[in-house]
């Protein structure tokens, strides 16, 4: 199953971004460089069109534990910062390999038309 990740900023994140040292910021590109390397095997790079918002399923981070809701959760104060496509046996694998993302605090997941 395909499904796209759009990684969503917060006007938190940003801040905590803006805070932090040359060395530290390296330091969090690093991590999502690895991130990316870690799950080569499943990540596309293919345009698509994405089903509506009420397929998603999006994935918070900001708390002490990741918390997921159906459908899309999107304040004015955040913004999709990116995005990949990754190919998954389902959801529940789609789901695992967000809760390792180590950047932005917000990851929206939705399945791709076929």
């Amino acid at each position: 199953m395909k499904y796209v990740l759009m990684f969503v900023d917060t006007e938190e994140y940003a801040k905590e971004l803006e805070s932090l040292s040359p060395t530290e910021l390296e330091e969090v590109y690093q991590r999502v460089n690895q991130w990316f390397i870690d799950h080569a095997a499943n990540i596309r790079h293919s345009g698509s069109k994405l089903q509506g918002g009420a397929s998603a399923t999006t994935v918070r981070l900001d708390g002490p534990e990741p918390v997921t809701t159906d459908g899309p959760f999107m304040e004015g104060k955040e913004v999709i910062s990116g995005f990949t496509e990754i190919e998954v046996a389902d959801l529940d694998e789609a789901l695992r390999m967000v809760k390792t993302w180590p950047a932005c605090p917000v990851v929206e997941i939705r399945p791709v038309e076929s």
